[in-house]
């Protein structure tokens, strides 16, 4: 049974006895942002705690305070109730927050996080401290726990994968965590704006898709019970990555400007 001890609650005396007892330390990522007339605008931050609180495995890990703000993508930041934060501040943010953790003594932290615009801002910043600190940093998107493929072989949903901002992927599993969270006969059905016709990656950023209202998505799909089974898979994904990550060695210290380690 996994062991979840926030950091707000210990006290600086005890500071030191966590540190050596935790494997890691683990720091959610979330935002305050439309989702939707059906959805909380805290609906990153409810999946992120969710599954932050919810670790399965034997391991033991200190939690800290969920990143609230973030960088909002055009299309949802004119919206009401989103509050989005500037991409320097919020990578200036996450820079101080990850040093401070791991000078507080941890090398290993997982950064959990639900909002994609978090994603590059993340990796950034954890690029930047593990050239300070001795670090292992580990970014998951729970978005990515389970895959399309996976929720197709299902049958969870039709006419589309599911995935999208607001779409009935990310409503069913903000259900399982927060069932007063969601309000489906607030929204009807978008359909959501095909693929482009390619089998390469690709990054395709706009002002206002069509259709959209700040989300889009065969939303009536969802149901708590898709949401409790996809909770499910992506808990135990979760748990499989961070066996394997435990399991890897630790890194050796940064190197200084003078390429010596420093």
């Amino acid at each position: 049974m996994a062991v979840v001890q926030p950091i707000a609650r210990v006290p600086g005396g005890r500071l030191g006895e966590w540190i050596r007892r935790a494997d890691f330390a683990m720091l959610p990522l979330g935002s305050v942002e439309w989702h939707g007339p059906h959805l909380a605008l805290g609906t990153d931050l409810i999946l992120t705690d969710g599954f932050a609180g919810t670790l399965e495995g034997e391991v033991t890990a200190v939690l800290y305070p969920a990143v609230s703000y973030a960088a909002c993508p055009g299309k949802t930041r004119g919206y009401p109730g989103t509050v989005p934060i500037r991409p320097s501040v919020a990578l200036d943010y996450l820079c101080d927050v990850l040093d401070g953790i791991l000078r507080a003594g941890f090398v290993r932290v997982l950064v959990l996080n639900a909002h994609d615009a978090n994603m590059s801002m993340a990796r950034a910043a954890m690029e930047w401290v593990s050239g300070r600190h001795t670090a292992s940093l580990l970014l998951v998107n729970w978005w990515q726990l389970v895959s399309p493929a996976e929720t197709a072989a299902q049958q969870m949903f039709q006419r589309h994968s599911g995935r999208g901002h607001g779409g009935p992927y990310e409503t069913a599993a903000a259900w399982a965590f927060a069932h007063d969270a969601v309000q489906l006969d607030l929204a009807p059905d978008l359909p959501p704006r095909p693929a482009l016709e390619t089998d390469r990656p690709y990054v395709l950023v706009e002002s206002t898709p069509t259709p959209w209202d700040g989300y889009a998505g065969y939303v009536q799909q969802a149901t708590l019970d898709k949401g409790e089974e996809i909770v499910r898979q992506a808990r135990a994904q979760l748990a499989a990555l961070i066996r394997a990550w435990l399991a890897a060695p630790l890194p050796g210290p940064p190197r200084n400007a003078e390429g010596s380690p420093g």
